[in-house]
């Protein structure tokens, strides 16, 4: 499942993207840092899209980590399983432009035992920039976090991994921060084509 994503979104194209809806945007804790970050891991900070507690119909945009640490274990929840479940609280956008899957290479008679898995960028097809479907909690051991949530793969995932996570194209953003909204209208696979996909390693 998905241990790594890209963001190379910037805060004016955020911005804009809202204000072609009217949406107001608000920093409860100051601007995020919007600097490129080529790979954004487990434990690392992200940024994330909440509904607005301004109680303005607005979004808010914190940075907050990116897993909690599992109950009785030290393994952090970083994907989350979607199906079944409706997220009436906690649910967030993750800023991305692109995630990443990787593979067992084939085995090769003159490459050493031991190699590199291959790194498979995805990115959606005619959109700059998405979200992923995120769950935030507040109540863990590290504080507030955020992680993605999961669902059966699509086509253009299914080859490289038996999960994936849910790309939100901006016209389903509002609809995902609208707990009214059924969770299952919108945390399913890809549809074919939707995402492209290209080896970075």
């Amino acid at each position: 499942m998905c241990n790594d994503y890209r963001d190379h979104v910037l805060l004016d194209d955020l911005r804009a993207k809202f204000s072609e809806l009217r949406i107001p945007v608000h920093f409860p804790e100051g601007a995020p840092n919007r600097e490129p970050r080529d790979d954004i891991r487990i434990t690392d900070t992200g940024t994330i899209v909440r509904a607005s507690a301004e109680g303005d119909q607005g979004v808010e945009l914190v940075a907050r980590r990116w897993s909690w640490p599992g109950p009785g274990s030290a393994k952090p929840v970083y994907n989350f399983r979607s199906e079944g479940r409706e997220f009436p609280v906690g649910r967030c956008l993750i800023i991305a432009d692109g995630f990443y899957e990787f593979t067992t290479p084939a085995p090769a008679d003159d490459a050493p035992k031991k190699r590199l898995k291959d790194k498979w960028l995805f990115t959606m097809r005619g959109e700059p920039f998405f979200a992923i479907a995120g769950y935030c909690r507040t109540d863990t051991p590290v504080g507030e976090a955020f992680t993605m949530l999961t669902t059966e793969p699509g086509p253009d995932v299914s080859p490289y991994h038996s999960r994936q996570i849910v790309p939100l194209a901006f016209k389903d953003w509002m609809a995902w921060l609208n707990p009214a909204v059924p969770a299952s209208e919108l945390l399913r696979p890809s549809p074919a084509g939707t995402l492209e996909v290209v080896q970075v390693r």
